[in-house]
């Protein structure tokens, strides 16, 4: 891959340019609530991210380089915080029933393992006196179904309920291809911390966007100098408080990486955030990024370099996401739209 040359986004500008990746959303409205699932084509390496200090999540301690797992079947990223752990056990099931996952002998049913993070919108408005039947298994079985190349983003799926700092938050993706090879983003954006910059109005993430991804600027110049540390945060109404928000991403690359590689490639991902949400990785936030390899293309030598360059395009993809997250959100209720912010 080229080191001078610029990337460009795929055709869709989706994580779905990763070939063999389908997405499905499933939301609640009169819950206001939702989950994503990421389905690949057959068995992927996965590696994960955790840097906010309240995450919620399953299936991730085996994902580490020193663990045995080597591969996944699917992602889920969920509402509903430790209710939307179930979302995970919906999609294992359906995944069961079509054959997926590991074969242990004479045992009738394989084993898909599924990942999942989850974010906290309970607190949103919508109705969850749900008693004790929370919707994410029968939601997250609908996404399953639903799985395309195409798939809508703001108002949708895990990030149907959720809210960034002070605005409505929401699903977002893009991708970015260099020298033929892909990368991929996708997040669902429920931060304790601000996506836009308080002094100008824009979005964080506005430097990075390709087209008219994130709308248009605003042309207000900022005043020199630092922000506040927490404008435009949840702390302005209310919203510090333990496991009460969180960015959850996945991000996907056609390469082919080992296990360590894949960490390291997510690692370099989780940056994207820092770039597109001040505060980040609060202790408020459960901030995870999940990495997937589909392995259809060789990394380059000197493969250390090309690794390097592809964690990098995959920390700008996310940096687009969350923009996109947050421009394509709608208002509801008391959540604010960045766009339709004055």
């Amino acid at each position: 891959m080229s080191t001078r040359q610029a990337a460009r986004p795929g055709p869709r500008n989706l994580i779905t340019d990763i070939a063999g990746l389908r997405v499905g959303n499933a939301g609640d409205e009169r819950s206001l609530t939702g989950v994503t699932v990421v389905l690949p084509a057959k068995e992927v390496l996965a590696a994960v991210d955790i840097r906010g200090g309240a995450p919620g999540t399953r299936e991730m301690d085996a994902l580490a380089p020193e663990g045995l797992i080597e591969a996944v079947h699917g992602v889920v990223l969920s509402g509903g915080s430790v209710f939307g752990l179930d979302a995970a056990g919906g999609v294992v099931s359906w995944l069961a029933g079509k054959g997926i996952g590991f074969a242990f002998g004479e045992q009738p049913l394989p084993c898909p393992v599924v990942p999942s993070a989850i974010l906290f919108d309970l607190k949103n408005g919508g109705d969850k006196d749900w008693g004790e039947t929370p919707p994410y298994r029968a939601l997250a079985i609908v996404a399953a179904e639903n799985a395309l190349e195409d798939f809508a983003l703001g108002n949708a799926g895990a990030g149907l309920g959720a809210g960034a700092g002070m605005f409505k938050g929401g699903l977002g993706s893009a991708s970015a291809v260099l020298d033929g090879v892909s990368v991929g983003a996708l997040v669902a954006v429920n931060s304790f911390g601000s996506p836009a910059d308080p002094r100008s109005g824009n979005l964080w993430a506005r430097g990075l966007a390709v087209g008219d991804e994130m709308g248009p600027m605003r042309k207000i110049r900022p005043e020199p100098g630092p922000p506040p540390v927490l404008a435009w945060s949840k702390a302005e109404r209310g919203g510090a408080s333990a496991g009460a928000n969180t960015t959850i991403a996945v991000v996907a690359t056609e390469a082919k990486l080992s296990k360590a590689e894949a960490r390291r490639f997510a690692i370099m991902a989780a940056d994207g955030m820092a770039r597109a949400i001040k505060p980040v990785h609060t202790p408020f936030d459960g901030d995870t990024v999940i990495a997937l390899a589909t392995a259809t293309k060789s990394l380059p030598e000197p493969r250390a370099l090309h690794l390097g360059i592809c964690g990098e395009l995959a920390a700008d993809c996310l940096t687009r996401a969350i923009g996109r997250a947050v421009w394509e959100a709608r208002s509801i209720d008391a959540m604010t739209a960045f766009r339709d912010h004055e």
